[in-house]
């Protein structure tokens, strides 16, 4: 069976540095399959990371390894961290950007070699343990079991009367706003204040209203978003990661 990585960092693509991770790991499993998730969290966004990780890491195979390296600490006395859940494996650094698969993991901690570059983990420390993770080696190989492994949580969405009150917690490509509101929490129609402005229905798809108008709508994530028709809504709002959200209902 063909090992499967995944990629996802905050490196873009303009320099050498996921090419030179991607060499490290050919370099031990020939073999492998390397999937881009993206290289475009903005950067040290480890709240950016979490979500893209969250929703897409249990979309692969048994098996896969996961390389996550958003490192605003890199050089630090952080720690480096591999962990194993449910048939998948992650290799990231310790500063809680594995925090949406860290319950009911196993944890270990890798050491940093003596001639790793302390502004490059991800070449030296975070590849390598990818690859042998990818090549069949053991988690407990790696080094010692972690049981405090760092876990960074904004406060969840709450409730104030009948409004549930949240935050925008990733702005995509596109300038959708992407909130910490599940669908689970409102009931599909009704309206959303993003930021101070004014209220937006909840529809069901960016079809449902004129081009240039905002929309509110349950997104594939499982969280509900707000986006603009054919533009960007957080150009158009002037809003960003951490605004608050208020969804009403109807």
């Amino acid at each position: 069976m063909t090992p499967t990585i995944t990629l996802l960092t905050d490196f873009g693509l303009q320099d050498s540095y996921v090419a030179e991770m991607k060499g490290v790991i050919l370099g031990v499993v020939p073999s492998a399959a390397l999937i881009d998730v993206t290289h475009t969290v903005p950067p040290g966004d480890i709240l950016a990371g979490q979500y893209l990780l969250g929703r897409t890491w249990h979309r692969f195979p048994r098996g896969t390894v996961h390389l996550v390296v958003v490192d605003p600490g890199v050089g630090t006395s952080r720690r480096a961290i591999a962990a194993t859940r449910d048939g998948h494996a992650f290799v990231a650094p310790d500063n809680g950007v594995l925090t949406p698969i860290l319950d009911g993991a196993d944890v270990a901690e890798i050491p940093v070699p003596a001639d790793a570059s302390p502004t490059f983990h991800g070449r030296d420390v975070f590849a390598p343990a990818a690859a042998r993770l990818a090549a069949g080696v053991e988690l407990a190989t790696l080094g010692g079991q972690v049981s405090d492994a760092v876990v960074f949580t904004p406060p969840p969405p709450g409730r104030d009367g009948r409004d549930v009150v949240g935050r925008v917690v990733y702005v995509d490509r596109f300038g959708t706003l992407v909130t910490d509101i599940s669908t689970a929490l409102f009931e599909g129609s009704g309206e959303v204040v993003v930021g101070g402005e004014a209220p937006i229905t909840i529809r069901r798809t960016f079809a449902d209203v004129e081009p240039g108008m905002l929309v509110a709508f349950p997104g594939s994530g499982g969280t509900l978003e707000i986006a603009a028709r054919d533009r960007s809504a957080a150009l158009q709002l002037g809003v960003g990661a951490g605004t608050v959200v208020r969804c009403r209902p109807r």
